[in-house]
This record gives structure tokens, sequence and C-alpha cells, in this order.
């Protein structure tokens, strides 16, 4: 058969210089105050050979926890074990504020960085992003505070997360430091990343692709309607002939574009974790990735 490309376990971040795994950890859902409990689901992800951490500092009032609550316990993970701050890469966002929603002016996100450190446990991250766009404030100030921060060496690169292709265009216009990741929501059920053009962008700006929400909410682990069903179906096929879940295989079809995004995964349990890294196994035909992207649009291509 002629398949795609095989999806290599390391990638560039952007234009950053750091290498990252094919995969992500995100820390969304990571609550509570057990840490050696979390210290696992930390290990699982390196086992797996996952060795990019994703979190954020609104992490934690989804879970009716405080603001940060996600941030704190990992940092907390972190001190109890202080050789893993080495072994992963590190990436963190802010700029949404409880009830505002959004604040991307300078002060403000330079006072999150701060706020962030602090909870993590540590003087820098790898990578900071952006959460959501600010329309209120001008890029020229964004600019500010992000390049402060990092040639104070609180931030090795900057991202944004839920950014326009015309607001990351902008931002960039005014950034001496180049934007090295986007974090959209992209799977098989959310396309808007591949038809409207995201994906392009990324690859002609050297964007790494962080996708969010890669399972469509659960909706893939756990279809619906007909269309989820139709999705499903074909993501099982492919993993069968492989041998691995449809979960696997759904993180494998985002990531045989040529963007090559890397999908998040979002579990909280240790060995779906370590099932993630199964996406690796998987090759995808042109005829069997397009047949997944027919069944989620509900239409025929042109």
């Amino acid at each position: 058969m002629n398949f795609l490309p095989a999806p290599s376990a390391r990638r560039p971040l952007g234009r950053s210089g750091i290498e990252v795994s094919a995969l992500a950890w995100g820390n969304w859902r990571l609550c509570g105050t057990d840490v050696g409990a979390a210290a696992r689901l930390l290990h699982a992800a390196l086992d797996a050979g996952i060795d990019l951490v994703d979190t954020a500092d609104i992490y934690g009032p989804d879970n009716q926890e405080p603001f940060g609550a996600s941030e704190a316990l990992l940092g907390r993970v972190l001190a109890a074990e202080p050789g893993l701050r080495e072994r992963i890469v590190l990436a963190t966002k802010g700029g949404i504020a409880m009830g505002v929603p959004y604040d991307s002016s300078a002060a403000y996100l330079a006072s999150a960085i701060d706020a962030s450190l602090a909870r993590l446990g540590t003087d820098r991250v790898e990578l900071w992003q952006i959460h959501r766009p600010d329309i209120l404030t001008h890029p020229q100030e964004i600019a500010r505070a992000i390049e402060d921060a990092h040639q104070a060496g609180k931030i090795r690169s900057f991202g944004v997360s839920n950014f326009t292709q015309g607001q990351i265009a902008t931002l960039q216009q005014f950034l001496p430091v180049p934007i090295v990741s986007t974090q959209p929501e992209l799977s098989a059920l959310k396309l808007a990343p591949i038809e409207n053009g995201e994906l392009d962008q990324a690859i002609a700006m050297d964007l790494a692709v962080m996708a969010w929400s890669p399972l469509g909410g659960g909706r893939i682990a756990a279809p619906g309607t007909e269309r989820e069903h139709a999705v499903a179906a074909l993501l099982d096929a492919v993993a069968d002939a492989h041998g691995v879940s449809r979960t696997a295989a759904a993180y494998s079809w985002i990531m045989a574009h040529p963007a090559r995004p890397i999908p998040i995964v979002g579990s909280q349990q240790a060995a779906r974790i370590a099932e993630a890294a199964d996406a690796l196994k998987v090759r995808w035909t042109r005829a069997q990735w397009y047949a997944v992207l027919v069944a989620s649009k509900g239409e025929p291509l042109p």
C-alpha cells in the first residue's frame, strides 16, 4: 500500500530551537491534592515518550478549584522530584482573567508570567502562550511584554492559542521574537483549521500546531450522531489494521497532515496516556485519510 509519510517521534517546536515529542500531555483536568498520583501521570507520559507538558493558569476553576490550581499541583510534583524538570518541555498559558475575561495588557501579561513561574516553582518555561486573544490590546503592547519576559529569561519561546490567522500575522509584525506555536481546536470532527487556512499559515510561518481537544470533546470515543458514528467506524478500520485503539487512530489522523500537528492528550489516566503513543504506529493511505475527512464533512469533495 502507498502510505503517507510516517510521523516522526520528535519534531521542532517551530523556530524556537527546542525539540519536542510528537504528542503533548495536557493538564486541563489535572486536579486534586495527591502529588504522588499526579507524578505517576507525568511519569506515564515520559515513559510513553511524551515530554511536552501543556498547562495554563486558568486550569482550576473548571475543576471547582482555585485559579492556578493545576499549575500549582504540577509545581508540587516537580518540587518533590527535582530531576523531572529537566526532562520535560514545560508550556503554559495566560491572558484569561476571571470575570474580565481577556487581558493582554503589558502589565497583566508580566504579572501572569511571574505568577505562573511561582506556582510552577521554576525560573522559566520553554513555551509561554497567550491563551485567547484580547481584542482591546494593541499588538505593540503585547510585544513589549513578551520581549521583556524573553530578555529576562523567563520564557524561552512564545506562542498563541485560539488566535485567528489575521491576529497571528499582525502580532508577528510587532514582535522581535518569532511566534513559534499556535493552538487551535482540531480533530477528525473539528475541521476548521484544515479548511480555513490556519494549518497552511502554520506551514508558511513554521509554527508548531498544538491541537487541543483532538478527540472531539470525547465524541470520537463515544459517538452519538450519525456523522460521529461514520467517522468512528473509519477510524476503527484503520485502528484494527494496526492493532491500536480508536483514540490512537484519531491522534494519528491529525498527525498525518503536513503541518505535523501535535495532539494534546488530555487524559488523566496513565493507561490512556501510554496508549496515545500508539499513534506513531499508524500509517494512512490518502484514500483512508480523505474518507475520514468526507465522513466528517458529511458531503463529497469537489
